[in-house]
């Protein structure tokens, strides 16, 4: 089954605000081969400097553009064309933004596979443990804990015994810090669950004061407390904070993630499926389980990120808990005909139908599809 096509297409809401939000844009791959069957992926990135890496022609041997490495060859030899990808970018990539955009045709080879035996992705990934996993709303903080514990309660209401609240305005200062972690507790009452994730605002004894303060609201993990290189300061952190250590989300691929599993430096690693791929990603799962880690998805984008996500977390003996972005973003809703979030009961199923399991809507791809110069 030969790949005959491969194309990139970014999606962007026509107003995109100045927030950490990856729903206001995506990058969407298309795989198609000589069969008929087409598989879908994206990646979770800028999109043009993504979609610059797959576009890109042939320049020699080890810097060239994703498609001309893939097309004419086997869709369903998924490791080897990792690993043809790899190679192939080795002098302009290895790392960051052209790991994403292997990521994302990977999830689209990984759709195709699925589809062509007949099974969902998890069932090729080895087996799912779970058919359905409790989820968190994960939300921005509100500007204030007044307004944080207004966003709290609605997300409670909607059947979330689960939130998380992210990024700014989190490190501003200690009393905002503090007064929007209050918030966050008052909001979701005492029997439910609060998840802090500071958006890598702090030095690692800011953060350990943080992690000592917040520990009386009781949160079930803090989140990126440090900036994301700082591999040093995470393991210093993790050795002496009350709290659960979580981080990991802008790491691209196995390579990114070997040092921070072989130190041991966080309590519970945040793998994304739109920067890691299938092919990568179940190698970090079985990596971060046997030293002793959790792992959990990182996902703020569509329903094809959400799928995969699924798809791989549902094979984690470890899974405990699932990412589910509740931005009010129609590329979050409506990109496919599947709606992938979690029921009133708090918990999101895992698809069972063949490969992602998911059907974009043509007509919400059109609708926010952004036009190539020069066409």
């Amino acid at each position: 089954m030969k790949i005959t096509h491969v194309i990139a297409q970014v999606l962007r809401l026509p107003q995109v605000e100045a927030k950490c939000a990856g729903t206001q844009d995506t990058l969407l791959v298309r795989v198609r081969t000589d069969s008929g069957l087409e598989g879908i992926g994206e990646v979770d990135s800028s999109p043009e400097p993504a979609k610059a890496a797959i576009d890109a022609p042939f320049s020699h041997t080890i810097a060239c553009g994703l498609r001309e490495l893939i097309l004419g060859e086997d869709a369903l030899d998924t490791e080897r064309l990792w690993d043809k990808m790899y190679d192939g970018s080795f002098y302009f990539g290895r790392r960051g933004v052209v790991i994403t955009a292997i990521a994302g045709i990977d999830l689209a080879l990984w759709d195709i596979k699925g589809k062509h035996f007949g099974v969902p992705v998890h069932k090729l990934l080895g087996g799912k443990r779970h058919d359905r996993i409790r989820a968190y709303a994960s939300i921005l903080f509100g500007r204030d804990g007044r307004e944080t514990a207004e966003i709290g309660r609605r997300w409670v209401e909607a059947g979330y015994t689960a939130i998380k609240f992210g990024w700014d305005p989190m490190g501003q200062s200690e009393k905002l810090d503090l007064e929007l972690v209050a918030g966050a507790r008052e909001g979701v009452g005492p029997d439910n669950d609060i998840l802090i994730d500071a958006g890598c605002v702090w030095d690692a004894r800011t953060a350990l004061r943080r992690a000592h303060q917040f520990a009386e609201y009781r949160p079930g993990w803090l989140e990126e407390a440090l900036r994301q290189d700082d591999l040093d300061g995470y393991v210093w952190l993790r050795d002496r904070s009350p709290l659960p250590i979580a981080a990991g989300e802008g790491e691209c691929g196995r390579h990114a993630f070997e040092p921070w599993i072989a130190r041991r430096a966080l309590d519970i690693y945040q793998i994304d499926l739109a920067r890691c791929g299938f092919t990568d990603a179940s190698y970090i799962r079985r990596r971060v389980e046997d030293a002793g880690g959790r792992v959990v998805n990182h996902c703020y984008k569509t329903p094809i990120s959400v799928a995969a996500c699924l798809h791989w977390l549902s094979t984690a003996r470890t899974a405990f808990i699932f990412e589910d972005c509740v931005e009010d973003s129609p590329l979050r809703h409506h990109l496919t005909r599947e709606r992938v979030q979690a029921d009133r009961d708090g918990f999101i199923r895992v698809p069972d139908r063949p490969g992602l399991g998911v059907t974009l809507d043509e007509t919400c791809v059109n609708e926010f599809l952004v036009a190539e110069s020069g066409l």
